[in-house]
């Protein structure tokens, strides 16, 4: 058997080197394949080399790449169709099917590389670690021109076996390094007797490693340091706690702390957290708890159960007592006002007293029982009654009032020693002559008959209406005119309890603030509703007030326009004109402003809470310019406002602006003026005349007389009511001039004549300047007298004028 397949052997190799004697070109064999391919024959793909003269299958190609794959163990893709002379696409596509069915390949950034070549590149490291100890990654990687994770996960499996070293942190260790650099972690790490960072520890180590290691040497990364630790601490080798991977406490200092901490806790009762911040502990409240479960955690103190007791015992005793503690001066000096809170809070005695309203904590560390604050309150409350009306009363001035006769005009002297009157109105008072000032009160005689129509009860309702308009911030600002001050209850709280004086008032955590502040909403509450009490009181006056008011301007406020309508007669003589202006603006215009004013102010004062003594119904308030602007001032808002313009119109030389300002400021408080009508001033002037004839009838004054009766000439002639002073009677004679007789036009010239001489001689006896006899004086009264029949015989026509 094995002779014949020799032979068959033998003719084979003999067939195959006998040369054909028929050749074929290129291009029939090429037409043959394709024939071989249509008919079927050929069934197989196949594939032009890059020369186009060869045929290759796929699995052929596949094998040589395989083949040059396991001589190589790294080949690049492109040198495989070099080599094989296989257009790159066709070799590209194979070794992908290569790669994907042998597990052993890999296909990287267009090569592919077998295990057995990273088998070899593991042994060549690992003899390259005993000569340097350590290699890093990536110098391999630029070595081997891949990627550093590539390598690293190449050489993790291999660790161990092909390659004895450690990998950390990008580098590859031999164990006698590892060992080494764990020997130095341990010795470092043993010699911390205090909490440290560990990553302040692995510096220096990487300075000595370097140093160790040379020039050459690679850096030691601080991850290498950190799990060598790890693996000592996890094996017990060193004793101590990590937080957060690199804060270490040794286990020594762990309990040096906790000793610190049991000897103070025990013999103080308790320990502050910045003590446990200087010893290390952060966390100081759970580490406490934790440790004293009994204890109590306050804002920067941990306390002990005994420490409550004490401070219960201490303010117990103060509020039965009925006295005051601060809890401050029992506990030690480290406990801040909030712990003293907190603590007390806790006291079984503090939390009954609270609860029963015996007891009340102010500024967090004082104990007041509640009767001890009342006895204070008691006193300052009483204070402050009167502290309010006080400044009540000064911020709303009651102008003192003035009697007529301080305004009366003095009437000339003579033997029989002719005094003035007192109480009676200025209405009743003579006139004087021309040497008497302008700013003297001159006569103001007044109808007897009260006009009562069309008045309007309610005056004072309007009034408050008005009133009422003003902003809530003025209200306001008057209501804290009332409220003493922060300082005048400290002082009478220092007053009643004179050892809080050692706190100071300027000190704003001391009890006198605490206690001042407590009290004040208090004392407001209080005062708010006394004056609520005194208001509701006061509505009754306020009322009858300004009804009273309201009858007193009926019949004044008509006289006065009656007044003004003599004027008419002097407006083409401006400079007598102006002369008698003053004189009504002085006078009658005066008195019904005083009135006006002074009443405004009583009521206000009366809806503000002020306490005011009823005036007699009969004093008549005259007041100067000063106290009316001052009352003016004191009114609320635009009554204060029209009020003002009044005084200013009176001070004035113009009755009609008196006039529109006293209207008004009677508008705006509520009253209602009557108008001056033709009935009305029939009913004046008659009861004026009947008045001055009555008064001319009675009247003993010679030099009185002269101003009585040249007002009754102006009704009879001219049928107006006027009010001239002294140094306008001479004007207002020659105004008569051509409407008397001349008898009696002469009678009123020498009458007046002699009462200027007879002025003239008791001014110059009491100035001094010249010596006039009494009997010149006396002489010259008697004169007048002797003339006064005659000159009342013009009033009263008892006779004719006759010479004297």
């Amino acid at each position: 058997m094995d002779a014949e397949l020799l032979e068959l052997q033998r003719q084979f190799e003999f067939a195959q080197q006998v040369k054909s004697s028929v050749r074929l070109s290129d291009r029939n064999v090429v037409e043959l394949v394709q024939k071989l391919q249509e008919l079927g024959v050929i069934d197989f793909d196949l594939l032009h080399t890059v020369t186009g003269k060869e045929y290759i299958t796929q699995e052929q190609l596949r094998s040589e790449i395989a083949s040059e794959i396991s001589k190589l163990g790294r080949v690049s893709v492109i040198d495989l169709a070099d080599t094989i002379g296989v257009d790159l696409y066709h070799v590209e596509k194979q070794a992908q099917d290569v790669v994907t069915s042998d597990p052993g390949l890999m296909l990287v950034q267009g090569e592919i590389i077998s295990q057995s070549y990273w088998d070899s590149i593991a042994e060549e490291v690992n003899e390259r670690l005993q000569e340097c100890s350590q290699i890093a990654v990536a110098e391999l990687a630029g070595q081997l021109q891949v990627g550093s994770e590539l390598v690293q996960s190449v050489l993790e499996p291999r660790l161990g076996t092909l390659v004895r070293a450690r990998l950390e942190g990008g580098q590859l260790y031999t164990p006698a390094y590892v060992a080494r650099v764990t020997a130095m972690v341990r010795g470092a790490a043993r010699g911390i007797f205090v909490p440290s960072n560990l990553s302040a520890l692995w510096m220096p180590l990487q300075q000595l490693v370097q140093e160790m290691n040379g020039a050459s040497g690679v850096a030691v990364e601080n991850s290498f340091f950190q799990s060598i630790f790890n693996r000592l601490l996890k094996e017990d080798e060193m004793l101590g706690s990590l937080r957060a991977g690199t804060h270490w406490t040794p286990s020594v200092f762990a309990t040096a702390q906790k000793e610190c901490v049991d000897s103070f806790f025990s013999q103080n009762s308790y320990i502050t957290y910045e003590t446990m911040q200087k010893l290390g502990i952060s966390q100081a409240v759970q580490f406490l708890q934790s440790r004293y479960p009994d204890g109590k955690p306050l804002s920067a103190v941990f306390i002990h159960s005994s420490m409550i007791e004490m401070l219960d015992a201490a303010t117990e005793d103060a509020i039965e007592q009925n006295s005051w503690i601060d809890s401050l001066s029992v506990l030690p000096a480290s406990f801040t006002s909030q712990d003293a809170n907190k603590i007390l809070l806790l006291c079984p005695s503090v939390q009954s007293a609270l609860k029963a309203e015996k007891a009340l904590i102010l500024g967090d560390s004082y104990v007041l029982s509640s009767g001890f604050i009342k006895g204070i309150y008691d006193h300052i409350e009483k204070e402050a009654e009167a502290f309010s009306i006080q400044a009540s009363t000064a911020s709303l001035i009651e102008p003192p009032k003035k009697s007529p006769e301080s305004t009366e005009s003095i009437p000339a002297n003579t033997d029989k020693g002719s005094k003035k009157k007192k109480g009676k109105s200025v209405s009743k008072n003579t006139a004087t002559v021309e040497t008497v000032p302008d700013d003297e009160e001159d006569a103001r005689p007044k109808s007897k008959r009260n006009q009562k129509k069309g008045r309007d009860s309610s005056s004072t309702q309007k009034l408050d209406s008005k009133a009422g308009g003003k902003k809530e911030s003025v209200k306001a600002q008057e209501g804290n005119n009332i409220i003493p001050p922060d300082g005048w209850v400290m002082k009478k709280i220092v007053d009643s309890v004179p050892e809080f004086e050692d706190d100071g008032m300027e000190n704003p955590d001391s009890i006198l603030k605490h206690l001042a502040d407590h009290m004040k909403p208090m004392l407001i509450n209080s005062l708010k509703e006394r004056r609520k009490k005194i208001f509701t009181e006061n509505s009754d006056r306020m009322r009858r007030l300004m009804d009273d008011l309201q009858k007193k301007l009926d019949e004044s406020f008509l006289n006065m326009q009656l007044y003004e309508k003599a004027l008419e007669l002097f407006e083409e003589d401006q400079s007598t004109s102006v002369v008698f202006h003053r004189h009504l603006l002085r006078t009658t215009a005066a008195t019904i402003a005083d009135t006006l004013l002074h009443d405004l102010d009583i009521h206000n004062k009366l809806k503000n809470g002020i306490e005011v003594e009823d005036a007699k119904a009969q004093d008549l308030v005259l007041l100067d310019s000063s106290e009316r602007t001052a009352l003016a001032k004191n009114l609320p808002g635009s009554l204060s406002k029209k009020a003002l313009a009044l005084v200013a119109a009176l001070e004035g030389k113009c009755v009609d602006a008196f006039m529109t300002t006293f209207r008004d400021l009677a508008e705006e408080s509520g009253l209602v003026l009557k108008k001056l009508d033709k009935k009305l001033e029939r009913t004046l002037l008659h009861g004026y005349r009947k008045d001055l004839i009555s008064q001319v009838s009675t009247e003993s004054d010679p030099v009185a007389l002269l101003a009585k009766v040249v007002s009754f000439l102006y009704i009879k002639v001219h049928n107006k009511a006027l009010q001239a002073p002294g140094r306008a009677i001479a004007a207002a004679i020659s105004h008569l001039k051509d409407k008397l007789d001349e008898s009696a036009y002469k009678t009123l010239m020498e009458y007046q004549t002699a009462t200027v001489t007879f002025l003239a001689l008791m001014s110059a006896s009491s100035g001094e300047e010249h010596d006039c006899s009494a009997d010149r004086i006396l002489t010259k009264r008697e004169l007048l007298e002797s003339q006064m029949p005659i000159l009342r015989a013009l009033v009263l026509g008892d006779s004719q004028p006759q010479q004297s």
